[in-house]
């Protein structure tokens, strides 16, 4: 699939966007199914968070910055994990409603399974937000998404990679095929391989973000592929996955790592010389601004369909700088 093919899938209207975190802004569209008419005024109440996870820290630092930009605002949050259960966050969803909550927001557990909950929300009227992974669901209506611009994010990793490799070498990519933002890192990754002869991508496995199943898939890479490279891991947890396996192994150092978050233990284990190179997402910032979104909304304010967050990249000299300063 191409990237405009996915970006057609996810946004169907063409109405302005919004980037955010670097001078200038690009264009986005609607996410799919569009908006919901405004309310007319503000109302209080507790906005229903579901996250794909709380094991990892990016999200917890996320449902963080969506709590504490809440409270500043009046609101009061319920934030749950979904445990990457499209069935549980369905659930949750219910939960909320039930509740009576004023707001949804959600980054959900599989781009198009989570269609039915957001439509369920659709049509008892309650605003539905996506915070770092989009809906790609037919007629589920999203008021906006804020998120990181993670096909440009996998493009950066994939510029790290070739810097890592000099343009030549195997590679091998562990993703997570369910979810939007997976998709758009490993296809930005993919564009920038694609463009270097001497980079060939050998392998491309799922590891669904998680540490300890990306470590399983890195062992399996590792002995179908003794001769790889270089390994992009979709998330940190991924990333560090890789890690393991490659010491297992006895591989640290042969074989390169790129990761994807900016998290504290990715960024020590860059310093560490284990990960070549992190691209660097601001999970505070995404939560803060999709509270934005809600709050103005909910005001009768027209908000943004999309805001995508530049990723910045943190390299071993990038560590090093920090422990100087520090």
């Amino acid at each position: 699939m191409t990237r405009r093919d996915l970006l057609a899938s996810l946004f169907l209207l063409p109405l302005a966007g919004t980037v955010v975190g670097l001078p200038g802004c690009g264009g986005g569209k609607e996410p799919a199914g569009g908006p919901a008419e405004p309310p007319t005024k503000a109302k209080h109440g507790t906005i229903g968070v579901s996250l794909l996870t709380l094991g990892n820290p990016f999200f917890k630092e996320m449902g963080d910055a969506i709590t504490a930009a809440a409270t500043a605002e009046g609101y009061t949050t319920k934030v749950v994990s979904a445990e990457m259960d499209p069935a549980r966050q369905r659930d949750q969803v219910r939960d909320f409603l039930a509740a009576d909550v004023v707001a949804i927001i959600l980054t959900p557990a599989d781009s198009k399974a989570v269609g039915t909950a957001i439509q369920e929300a659709n049509a008892k009227k309650v605003p539905v937000f996506t915070a770092d992974i989009a809906s790609l669901a037919a007629d589920a209506k999203v008021v906006s998404h804020v998120a990181t611009d993670n096909h440009a994010g996998g493009a950066q990793a994939g510029e790290a990679a070739v810097e890592a490799l000099k343009g030549t070498g195997k590679v091998a990519i562990i993703d997570h095929p369910e979810v939007e933002s997976g998709m758009l890192r490993i296809q930005g990754f993919e564009e920038v391989v694609a463009k270097h002869p001497g980079m060939k991508v050998v392998a491309k496995l799922p590891g669904y973000g998680q540490r300890d199943r990306s470590f399983k898939v890195a062992q399996d890479i590792l002995q179908a592929h003794p001769d790889v490279n270089l390994i992009f891991g979709v998330n940190d947890p991924t990333a560090l996955g890789v890690v393991a396996a490659l010491e297992a192994a006895s591989k640290v150092g042969q074989v390169k790592v790129i990761g994807f978050d900016g998290q504290p233990e990715a960024k020590a284990a860059i310093k560490a010389g284990k990960i070549y190179a992190d691209a660097v997402q601001y999970p505070d910032r995404i939560g803060k601004l999709a509270v934005e979104r809600v709050v103005k909304y909910l005001a009768g304010e027209a908000v943004p369909p999309v805001t995508l967050i530049p990723t910045g990249l943190y390299r071993k000299a990038d560590a090093d700088a920090e422990a100087t300063k520090s």
